[in-house]
């Protein structure tokens, strides 16, 4: 049976018809799941933390520097050549003990020289006594005036006086003879040699070098203490009392812990880095420390603020009204607290107001986020936006 070409054409409109509805459905969906998808990626995405409270002990570790107990670089006080030395480094000494001796000819001809103006002056001045006393009795008899035995006593004092600047000047010379032999000041360790044989050393500084400067001879440390030097930024200083022990380590023995003792500090903060200097005392009985050493110390204290809740520094906002955070209610929707602060770290600060353990605070809240808003809450990944005190949820 021939099929009619009236019947063909009616199906094939039915066919077009159909496929029209078809994508004009398929645009519909398309058009509303672009929608749904523009606005779901217009809430912004959020992790949260939860306020904690601030531990009730205070442990922090910070880098430290190990000094000697005393420490004395040592320079030559008389200009010439180094004629031998006896001590070298490491050496244990105990004060008086000969490091170096000095030959110094130029002093030797100084010394040798006031000591001839010495035995002049002495002798004149004897000369003068005697002949004052001759003239005193003379006077006394009136067989002579009183000017006369006023001269005669006038030349003796003057005589006195140029003998005792004679002396004077030979016991400087005596003194610097002296210097000429290097001795240790107290009994320690010799830390740095800067001498050999013949070098060429000056009053006042140690070996010269080719550019005319000076270095110490020697230093010679006591170790049998040691000071121990950390610089405490100011939010914890409080933590610095009498009675405070540290703990410290050294990089060549990483499997031991040392003691330390708080002696004494700056009562001052370095306005550049907002640190006190901080002395510690270290028995080294065993000589087992260095100066130099380089110290992790750590040091644990009762926490005067553990009453406070902290929170990530990067959960703060700073508005023209103050210092705010911002928090997600149960719909989700963005509240901003103002909040008082308290002491700031690095990484926390305290909230001394504002907020309490309920609250749910975004971290690294977006700049654009405004009072009502929707947000999302994601997890973020272990490592990222963590903030140390409460898990995101």
């Amino acid at each position: 049976m021939a099929t009619s070409p009236k019947l063909v054409a009616v199906a094939g409109g039915c066919l077009l018809a159909l496929y029209a509805g078809y994508l004009v459905v398929e645009k519909v969906h398309a058009s509303s799941a672009l929608a749904e998808e523009t606005n779901a990626s217009a809430i912004p995405n959020v992790s949260i933390i939860a306020p904690q409270k601030s531990p009730s002990k205070v442990a922090l570790t910070l880098p430290g520097t190990i000094d000697a107990w005393y420490q004395a670089p040592i320079y030559a006080q008389v200009s010439g050549y180094v004629k031998m030395w006896y001590k070298d480094y490491g050496a244990h000494v105990k004060a008086g003990d000969v490091l170096a001796e000095i030959n110094a000819p130029a002093l030797d001809a100084q010394y040798a020289q006031a000591k001839a103006d010495l035995a002049s002056v002495m002798a004149k001045y004897k000369l003068a006594t005697v002949t004052a006393e001759r003239w005193r009795a003379m006077g006394q008899s009136e067989a002579v005036s009183g000017q006369s035995v006023s001269v005669s006593n006038a030349n003796e004092q003057s005589a006195r006086a140029d003998f005792d600047a004679a002396q004077r000047n030979v016991d400087h010379f005596e003194a610097l003879e002296r210097f000429k032999t290097i001795v240790a000041p107290y009994d320690g360790v010799v830390t740095a040699r800067n001498v050999s044989v013949g070098d060429y050393v000056n009053s006042g500084g140690g070996s010269v070098d080719s550019a005319g400067g000076a270095s110490e001879l020697f230093t010679v440390a006591d170790t049998h203490r040691l000071r121990m030097f950390v610089s405490v930024p100011e939010v914890f200083s409080y933590v610095l009392q009498p009675d405070l022990t540290a703990e410290v380590t050294v990089p060549q023995y990483p499997d031991r812990k040392f003691t330390a003792q708080f002696l004494t500090t700056s009562q001052g903060f370095d306005p550049n880095t907002r640190t006190a200097i901080t002395e510690f005392t270290m028995e080294n009985s065993k000589q087992e420390l260095w100066p130099g050493t380089f110290a992790s110390v750590a040091l644990k204290a009762n926490n005067e603020h553990s009453q406070l809740y902290e929170l990530p520094s990067s959960s703060l906002v700073f508005e023209e009204k103050g210092m705010t955070v911002a928090t997600v209610d149960a719909n989700s929707h963005v509240h901003y607290k103002k909040v008082v602060v308290g002491r700031m770290a690095d990484s926390s600060t305290e909230i001394q107001a504002g907020i309490d353990s309920s609250d749910r605070v975004i971290d690294n809240p977006p700049a654009d986020l405004l009072e009502g808003d929707q947000v999302h809450i994601v997890t973020p990944q272990r490592g990222y936006n963590e903030s140390g005190f409460g898990k995101s949820e």
